[in-house]
C-alpha cells in the first residue's frame, strides 16, 4: 500500500459541504502579480539556465489560473527531452497585501497538487488565503504531468483485488508473480520517464517552479508524502527554503520495511481507536470490547479471503475480496468523519452486502464506481517508491517479515509487509535506488515547522519526531488526536500558529502540544 495521502474524496466532500456549485465560485482574483525576472540556477542545478529563465503563461481554467512548466525529463541530460508539469494557481484575494506564492502538495506519491490547490479555501487558513497565491502542481508522472500508465483499468482492478496476505507457499508464489507482472508491465508501458520520477526529480522540478513563479524563496505546505518531498527539497536547496510546514511526516531515512511496519502499527492504533468509537456508538456489529472488534475484523477479512462477497454494487468488480475489503477499511482510518460510515459498511458487509465497503475502497483508489480511475495514484505509488527506496525480491524475506509483524500489528502487519514486494522486481534502477535512505538535516535552512498527529494511521507520530530531531532547525507541533495530518482539521491550537507562521514569519513554539 504505502499510500500516504488523504483520499481525494475528502476534499470533494468539503467542497460539496460548502454548498458551492463549483470551486470557481470560491475564487476572488485580483491581488497584484509578483514582479518577475529570470533567475540563475542555484548550486547543483548548473546548466539549467533555459529552465530557470522561463516565465509561466497563465490562463483562466475555471478552478483558477493554469500554466505548464517545462522541465528536463532527465536532470542528468538537461539538453535532452523535456516534459511539461501542470500548475494551477489560486491568486491571493483582491485588495490584500500579497506575500508570495505558497506551493502545496497533498501527498501520495501520486496525489494531484492541481486538484489540491483548487480547494485552497479548505487547505489553508483564511489569513493565508488573503496573502498568498496558493499554487499546486501535479508532480512528474502524475495526473496531468506526463502521467505514468502501467496497466489497463481492468488489470489494475485485478491487481488491487488480489489476495494481499498470502497464507501458504502456493499463494506466496502467486502474489510474487502478480507483483513481478505489474512491475514488468510498468517497464513495458510507462516509457522512458519511468526512471525519472523519483522524489529528488520532483524536488528539482519544484525549484524550477519557484523560479518561474518569480520567488526568491520557496514557501511550502506538504502533507504526508508531501513532507518527504519538502524535506528532500530542503536538503537539496537549504538556502532557498522559505516558510515550510511539513504535516504528517514520512522521515526520509526510513527504509521500505520501516515504512511498512510503521504504517502497520499506525493503522493498528487507528483501527483500535475506531473500534472504541464503534462500541461507544452502541450495538457495534463486531463485538463489545476493542479486542473483540479487532478480532472480528480479522475474522471478517479471513472469511472474504475464502469466500468473497458477491454484492458489491459495482458492475465491473463483482466480488469484494480481501484486497478490496482491506482497502475500504483502511480508507476510513484517514479521517474520523468516515468512521460512522465504516460502522454501517461493516454492519452491511457482515450480512453479505459489500457495497458500502467497495465504495470506501473506490474513494481510496480514486476509482470511479463501475470502473475507471480518476487519477493514476495507484500506479505512481510504485513508480516513485520503487526508485526512492531499495527493496528485496525475496519471497522468503517478505514472508518472515509479515509473520513477525503480527506481534505488533496483527490486523495490518501482513497486509503492509507484503505490499512492497513489487519494488523488488522494479524494471529500472537509479543510483539513488541502490543506496540506503539517508537523513536530511537541511543545514542552513531557517526553522521548518513539523506537525505530527499521535494516532495518525498512515504517518505515525514517531516519524514526525524523527525528522524534527534530524533537521538542523525545526519546531514540532504535536496534535493529540485521530486521523491523518492535523493542519486545517478544525483545531485552532494547531491552525493559528501555522497561519501566523505563514503570514508573519513567527515560528511556533517548539514542543507545542494540542
Amino acid at each position: 500500500m504505502r499510500r500516504v495521502s488523504l483520499p481525494a474524496a475528502l476534499v470533494a466532500v468539503a467542497l460539496l459541504a460548502s454548498g458551492c456549485s463549483s470551486i470557481g465560485d470560491l475564487l476572488d482574483r485580483g491581488a497584484p502579480a509578483p514582479s518577475w525576472s529570470p533567475q540563475e540556477p542555484p548550486k547543483g542545478m548548473e546548466g539549467m539556465d533555459e529552465f530557470y529563465e522561463q516565465r509561466l503563461q497563465w490562463e483562466d481554467c475555471g478552478g483558477g489560473e493554469c500554466a505548464r512548466l517545462s522541465v528536463p525529463q532527465s536532470y542528468a541530460e538537461p539538453d535532452g527531452d523535456t516534459i511539461e508539469v501542470a500548475v494551477l494557481k489560486v491568486p491571493a484575494r483582491r485588495g490584500s497585501q500579497r506575500i508570495g506564492s505558497l506551493v502545496v502538495n497533498p501527498g501520495g506519491p501520486g496525489g494531484s497538487g492541481v486538484d489540491y490547490a483548487q480547494a485552497a479555501d479548505f487547505i489553508v487558513g483564511s489569513a493565508v488565503r488573503q496573502r498568498f497565491d496558493v499554487v499546486g502542481f501535479d508532480p512528474r508522472g502524475v495526473g496531468r504531468s506526463a502521467p505514468i500508465d502501467c496497466v489497463t483499468d481492468p488489470e489494475l482492478d485485478a491487481f488491487l483485488g488480489q489476495d494481499p496476505t498470502p497464507d501458504d507457499s502456493a499463494e506466496q508464489q502467486e502474489f510474487a508473480a502478480n507483483a513481478k507482472g505489474f512491475a514488468d508491465d510498468c517497464g513495458t508501458n510507462a516509457g522512458p520517464l519511468l526512471g525519472h520520477v523519483s522524489t529528488v526529480d520532483a524536488a528539482k522540478d519544484m525549484d524550477v517552479l519557484r523560479a518561474a513563479l518569480g520567488e526568491q524563496k520557496l514557501h511550502y505546505l506538504g502533507k504526508s508524502y508531501g513532507t518527504y518531498l519538502g524535506a528532500t527539497y530542503a536538503g537539496l536547496f537549504p538556502q532557498l527554503v522559505g516558510r515550510f510546514v511539513l504535516d504528517g511526516v514520512v522521515a526520509p531515512d526510513l527504509t521500505a520495511q520501516e515504512v511498512n511496519l510503521g504504517q502497520a502499527k499506525g493503522f493498528e492504533t487507528a483501527t483500535r481507536a475506531w473500534a472504541q468509537f464503534c462500541i461507544d456508538k452502541g450495538e457495534c456489529p463486531l463485538g463489545g470490547s476493542v479486542d473483540e472488534v479487532m478480532q472480528g475484523i480479522r475474522d471478517f477479512l479471513g472469511d472474504v479471503d475464502e469466500t468473497p462477497l458477491t454484492r458489491t454494487g459495482d458492475p465491473v468488480v463483482t466480488r469484494l475480496t480481501e484486497g478490496w475489503a482491506s482497502t475500504g477499511i483502511a480508507a476510513a482510518m484517514y479521517d474520523e468523519g468516515m468512521w460512522d460510515g465504516l460502522v454501517e459498511a461493516m454492519r452491511a458487509a457482515l450480512k453479505g452486502d459489500g457495497s458500502e465497503l467497495m465504495g470506501l475502497a473506490n474513494q481510496y483508489a480514486d476509482r470511479n464506481p463501475g470502473g475507471g480511475y480518476s487519477g493514476n495514484i495507484m500506479e505512481v505509488i510504485y513508480a516513485v517508491n520503487c526508485l526512492d527506496k531499495p527493496e528485496s525480491d525475496s519471497v522468503e524475506e517478505h514472508a518472515k517479515a509479515a509473520e513477525a509483524s503480527r506481534a505488533e500489528a496483527p490486523t495490518w502487519g501482513p497486509f503492509l509487509m507484503w505490499s512492497s514486494l513489487t519494488c523488488g522486481s522494479w524494471p529500472v534502477k537509479t543510483e539513488r535506488s541502490s543506496e540506503p535512505p539517508a537523513k536530511i538535516t537541511a543545514e542552513g535552512a531557517p526553522p521548518i515547522v513539523v506537525v505530527g498527529t499521535t494516532r495518525d494511521p498512515a504517518t505515525p507520530y514517531e516519524w514526525s519526531v524523527r525528522l524534527h530531531d534530524q533537521l538542523a532547525a525545526s519546531s514540532l507541533i504535536t496534535y493529540d488526536g485521530d486521523g491523518h495530518t492535523a493542519y486545517m482539521r478544525a483545531n485552532d491550537c494547531v491552525d493559528k500558529p501555522i497561519d501566523e507562521f505563514y503570514v508573519k514569519g513567527t515560528v511556533p513554539r517548539d514542543g507545542l502540544r494540542c
